[in-house]
């Protein structure tokens, strides 16, 4: 029996493959599909392997067929041999002979029928096709993946150009918002903003900026950081009890003069009953210039030396509905002087379930920052103060303005730019500050 393994693409295929190869007598045997396997199974597909089977006689008479020549000798040698009735051993009967080409055709015939392949030959044929199969999906795998690579490499290069790109945009963007950072800083320093606080606003700013800023933006943020951190002005403002305010600070910033203006817009603006006190015993002529403003506005006065004396004159206009009280320009240098003052104040809030008491601290812009510091260190121990600056008029730089705020805490108020009363005093005005500080001008 012949036994041979076919593949094809599919069952049908491989079957009639089969019976081309062994004829149509063949029997299947097996069938099944060979997965393929490897680096190359994306290149190639699935085949249908069939076991068929045939008789060896007919695979003979088969591969006889094939050629008219041998197939005539054959019929020729097999009459011949059936007529002279051949024995077993092949010898021609009496009568009968074979030809010596029918002889060798016969012999030609049994060679090829003892000349069935070999498995191993099978297997070697098969291995050769498959490293020859094997070589070319090499080569056209190699090619693909040659220009897979070189589409990579372009694509990697691609990308990385537009990488540097977009790197160096971005840089050009920082860059650009660092000079417009620089340059605000500058002007805040120039402004005599504290570098302390200038840092910590551009630090704030800078951090939410983003990298597409401009100087507008830029700009924008640091005014409207400006904004906030002045804080909403504190007004002197009327309630249901009197209110008694005291003015406090060093001598020569403008206290007296900031009372009378203030003093003389509720009067005139509001209708209030507005009383004076002085404590400002110490400077020449101090209670003459009270005496005179309140002249003016019709409105009483009057002079105390010490805390009982405050505590008579406070009492004596519990009617009414304002009662600005002027103290001594005090040194801060001063001890003395200062115990004086936290005395008074003490007494004053004693009153005030009878009184609401406000504190002023007045500060000249023109003063130098470090004395501004030194100053406010010295009524550190004064609580809850609210801060008045004078003389905005007298300097070209307003930074002290935010650099108290900033260091006190302390609410912002009222600003003077001249003697004029009732006029030259206004409630600070943040938006038109900070834009002064930026370098604009109102």
């Amino acid at each position: 029996m012949i036994v041979k393994k076919i593949q094809g693409a599919t069952e049908k295929e491989a079957i009639l493959k089969a019976q081309e190869e062994l004829g149509n007598n063949a029997v299947v045997l097996n069938v099944k599909t060979l997965k393929q396997r490897g680096i190359f199974k994306l290149f190639k597909k699935d085949v249908v392997e069939i076991t068929a089977a045939l008789e060896e006689d007919e695979y003979v008479n088969k591969n006889v067929n094939k050629d008219d020549v041998f197939n005539k000798a054959f019929v020729q040698a097999g009459t011949a041999y059936k007529t002279g009735g051949a024995d077993s051993g092949g010898v021609p009967p009496a009568g009968g002979s074979f030809s010596s080409q029918s002889a060798g055709r016969l012999n030609i015939v049994a060679d090829e029928k003892l000349s069935v392949p070999s498995e191993s030959t099978v297997i070697e044929q098969k291995l050769d096709s498959l490293h020859s199969l094997l070589q070319s999906q090499m080569n056209s795998g190699s090619g693909r993946i040659n220009d897979m690579k070189r589409e990579d490499d372009d694509e990697r290069s691609r990308l990385d150009t537009e990488r540097d790109a977009g790197r160096k945009a971005v840089q050009e963007r920082e860059n650009s918002n660092m000079k417009f950072i620089k340059l605000i800083y500058n002007k805040l320093i120039d402004n005599e903003v504290d570098e302390k606080y200038a840092d910590q606003i551009m630090g704030d700013i800078e951090s939410s900026l983003k990298r597409e800023s401009n100087i507008d933006s830029i700009l924008s943020a640091v005014y409207q950081k400006i904004i906030l951190k002045l804080g909403e002005p504190k007004p002197i403002e009327l309630g249901d009890k009197p209110k008694a305010v005291f003015f406090i600070g060093p001598t020569g910033v403008g206290k007296t003069t900031t009372i009378a203006k203030i003093a003389s817009k509720f009067k005139l603006e509001e209708y209030a009953r507005v009383a004076f006190v002085t404590a400002d015993t110490y400077r020449i002529a101090a209670v003459e210039q009270l005496n005179t403003y309140a002249s003016i506005i019709d409105s009483p006065v009057s002079v105390v030396y010490s805390s009982d004396e405050l505590d008579e004159a406070l009492r004596e206009y519990k009617d009414y509905d304002l009662i600005m009280i002027d103290t001594a320009g005090r040194s801060h240098k001063s001890e003395e002087q200062m115990d004086e003052l936290s005395e008074m104040l003490e007494r004053a809030e004693e009153l005030k379930d009878n009184f609401d008491v406000e504190i002023y601290l007045v500060l000249s812009t023109t003063t130098k920052y470090k004395d501004l510091v030194n100053i406010t260190e010295r009524y550190k121990d004064v609580k809850n103060w609210s801060v008045i600056f004078t003389k905005i008029d007298e300097t070209c730089c307003l930074g002290n303005i935010l650099n108290i705020r900033l260091l006190t805490g302390a609410r912002l108020s009222y600003t003077t730019s001249g003697q004029n009363v009732p006029n030259d005093i206004e409630l600070i005005n943040e938006q038109a500050l900070a834009k002064q500080l930026l370098g604009g001008s109102v």
